[in-house]
């Protein structure tokens, strides 16, 4: 599966934990930054890694800020793109089930390096159950639609 990965200074010890977890799993890996602790924006990287979901490019995305909040609000700013901001394995594995979400987002300063292991691999591996939760995930894209 290639997976796309992108964080801001504040996530960036985690994602590259989470990078290395993935590609030892035999992912790949797109990783569109940021490369270290030094203060950026983060709506541009949870854009850049969203773009890689819309455009097929990664079937999934991972994105990590310090709350998981801020990056997840941009990357759900593209169309197509349900990002989910986990704090537990229930959460992502209901954001794949009901929601069909296709970026899980973390926060580096509510849950542990474990916990967020936990979160990503969770979120990964469920399958979307569709039947009723398909017309909702059907409305949920339409909301998006400014045409």
């Amino acid at each position: 599966m290639t997976i796309s990965i992108g964080s801001d200074h504040a996530g960036f010890a985690y994602k590259e934990a989470l990078k290395t977890m993935l590609t030892e799993n035999g992912h790949t890996v797109l990783d569109v930054g940021t490369t270290s602790e030094d203060s950026v924006d983060y709506p541009d990287y949870g854009k850049a890694a969203a773009d890689l979901v819309r455009t097929g490019q990664a079937t999934f995305g991972v994105l990590v800020c310090g709350s998981g909040i801020g990056i997840s609000i941009a990357a759900n700013k593209l169309p197509g793109i349900r990002a989910a901001n986990c704090t537990s394995t229930t959460m992502a594995m209901l954001a794949r089930q009901h929601n069909d979400a296709n970026i899980v987002a973390v926060g580096q300063r509510l849950v542990t390096i474990d916990e967020a292991r936990a979160i990503v691999t969770t979120f990964l591996e469920t399958p979307f159950e569709g039947g009723r939760h398909q017309r909702r995930v059907e409305k949920i894209d339409l909301a998006g639609d400014t045409r």
